[in-house]
C-alpha cells in the first residue's frame, strides 16, 4: 500500500509540474510522457486517452464564443486601425494558399507518386459536388441562426454575425454599451486561458492514444505519398513563408517563424484542428504584441480560409490518382488544379480530416469518377494520423505568421513615413 501510495503522489506531483513554467516547455514533456505511456502499455495509453479528447472538447467549446464576443467587441470598439490590416492578411492567406498548391503540383511532378486503388471507400461520405455547392454552402453558413451557429461551431455564419454586430453597435452603441462587451471580451479570454493550461495534459492524452493505436507502422506502406505531402509542406513552412514574410517586413523572418511553429504548430499538430487552436493563437498573438484590433479578427478568419496545409493535401493526392489511372497531366492543367485546390481549401472545414471530402472535388477536373476518388479519401484517412496533424500545423501557425507579418508591415510603413 506504502509504494502505491508513493507512486500516486509523485504521479499527482508530476502533473502538478505540468500546470507550472513555460507552456512549450510542459508541452513538450507532456509529448514525452504520452510516448513512454503508449509504448510501456497499449491499454494505458488508449485509457489516457481521456485527457486528449477533454482537451480538445474544450477548446472546441470555447473556441465559438470566443471568436463571436472577440469580432462582435473588436469592431464594435474599433477605431479604424484594423482596416489597415486585414486586406493585406487576407491578401498573404489567399498567396500563401495559391503557392503552396503550386509547391505541391511542383513536387508531385518530379516525385510521381502512384497508389493502390483497392481498398473499400467510406461510403457514408458525401463530399461537395462542385464549386457551385462549396460557394453555396458558405453563403448559407453565413446567414445561419446565430444560436445554431453557436451550437453547431458554424464559425463563418459566427463571423457574418460578428460582423454585423458588431459594425450596428459601432454605429449606435453608447460608449457604456461598448464597454461591456470589453468587459465580456476580458472574462472569455480569461476562462480560455485556463482552458490553454491544460495543454500539456491533454497533448499528453493523445500523444499516448495515437501512438498506442498504430504508432507509425500503420502508414508505412503509404511512405512515398507521405514524404511528398510532407516534403511540401516543409518547403512551404521553412523556405516558401519565410520569403513571403521577408518581402513584407525586410528583416529576418525566422525568429517569427520558428516561435510560431513551436508554440501555434505544436499544439495543432496534436488536436488536428484549427478551429480547436483559435484560442492558442490568439493567446500567440497577445505574447507577440500584435495589435489586438487586427488578430481579433484575422485570427478566426484565417481558420477558415487560410489552408495552405490543406491544398497541398488535395493537390498531392489528385495528382497521385491521376498517376494511377496513367492519365496525362499537362503543367498548366496542374496550375488550374492550384487554382481549383486554392478555392476548395478555402471550403474546408476547420476539423480534423476536412480537406479529405474536397479530393473528388479536384479530381473532377481530370474526369476521373468519383468512386475512383471516394478511395482516395479512405487513403487519406488511412494517411491522416500524420498528414492531417502535419496539415493543420502548417495551416494554423501560418495564421499568426501572416498577421505578424501585416502588422510588422504597416508599423514600417508608419515609420518611414515621419
Amino acid at each position: 500500500m506504502n509504494m502505491i501510495a508513493r507512486f500516486l503522489k509523485g504521479f499527482l506531483l508530476f502533473f502538478s509540474f505540468l500546470f507550472r513554467g513555460k507552456l512549450i516547455l510542459r508541452i513538450c514533456i507532456g509529448i514525452i510522457l504520452g510516448l513512454v505511456v503508449s509504448l510501456i502499455s497499449q491499454p494505458l495509453g488508449i485509457a489516457s486517452g481521456f485527457f486528449g479528447d477533454f482537451f480538445v472538447k474544450a477548446l472546441q467549446s470555447v473556441a465559438p464564443v470566443l471568436v463571436f464576443v472577440l469580432v462582435f467587441s473588436s469592431i464594435a470598439n474599433q477605431k479604424g486601425v484594423a482596416g489597415k490590416y486585414i486586406p493585406r492578411i487576407i491578401g498573404l492567406y489567399l498567396l500563401g494558399t495559391f503557392v503552396a498548391a503550386l509547391t505541391a503540383v511542383t513536387l508531385s511532378f518530379i516525385f510521381p507518386v502512384t497508389l493502390a486503388l483497392d481498398i473499400d471507400a467510406a461510403t457514408s461520405i458525401t463530399p461537395p459536388s462542385g464549386l457551385g455547392a462549396i460557394l453555396s454552402n458558405l453563403v448559407l453558413k453565413m446567414i445561419d441562426n446565430p444560436v445554431n451557429a453557436l451550437l453547431t461551431g458554424n464559425y463563418i455564419g459566427l463571423l457574418a454575425w460578428a460582423i454585423s454586430l458588431g459594425i450596428a453597435f459601432k454605429k449606435f452603441a453608447t460608449e457604456s454599451s461598448k464597454n461591456v462587451l470589453k468587459d465580456l471580451d476580458k472574462a472569455v479570454s480569461y476562462v480560455v486561458s485556463l482552458v490553454i493550461q491544460l495543454a500539456p495534459i491533454g497533448i499528453f492524452g493523445l500523444v499516448a492514444k495515437n501512438f498506442s493505436k498504430g504508432g507509425f507502422e500503420s502508414f508505412a506502406s503509404y511512405g512515398e505519398l507521405l514524404a511528398v505531402l510532407l516534403g511540401a509542406m516543409f518547403i512551404i513552412a521553412f523556405l516558401v513563408n519565410p520569403l513571403i514574410i521577408f518581402l513584407n517586413i525586410r528583416r529576418n523572418p525566422y525568429p517569427l517563424v520558428w516561435t510560431c511553429i513551436k508554440e501555434s504548430g505544436t499544439t495543432a499538430f496534436f488536436t488536428r484542428s484549427s478551429a480547436a487552436n483559435i484560442p492558442v493563437n490568439l493567446a500567440l498573438s497577445k505574447r507577440l504584441n500584435l495589435d489586438p484590433e487586427a488578430y481579433s479578427i484575422s485570427i478566426p478568419l484565417g481558420a477558415t480560409i487560410n489552408m495552405s496545409g490543406a491544398a497541398i493535401t488535395i493537390t498531392v493526392l489528385t495528382l497521385a490518382a491521376a498517376n494511377t489511372l496513367g492519365l496525362e497531366i499537362s503543367f498548366a492543367s496542374a496550375v488550374l488544379l492550384s487554382v481549383i485546390s486554392t478555392l476548395a481549401a478555402t471550403g474546408a472545414s476547420g476539423v480534423a480530416g476536412g480537406s479529405l471530402l474536397l479530393i473528388p472535388l479536384a479530381c473532377a477536373t481530370f474526369g476521373i469518377p468519383n468512386e475512383i476518388a471516394m478511395q482516395v479519401v479512405a487513403i487519406g484517412f488511412i494517411i491522416s494520423v500524420i498528414q492531417d496533424s502535419a496539415e493543420t500545423a502548417l495551416n494554423s501557425s501560418t495564421d499568426v505568421m501572416f498577421t505578424a507579418t501585416a502588422c510588422i508591415a504597416e508599423e514600417n510603413k508608419k515609420n518611414a513615413s515621419k
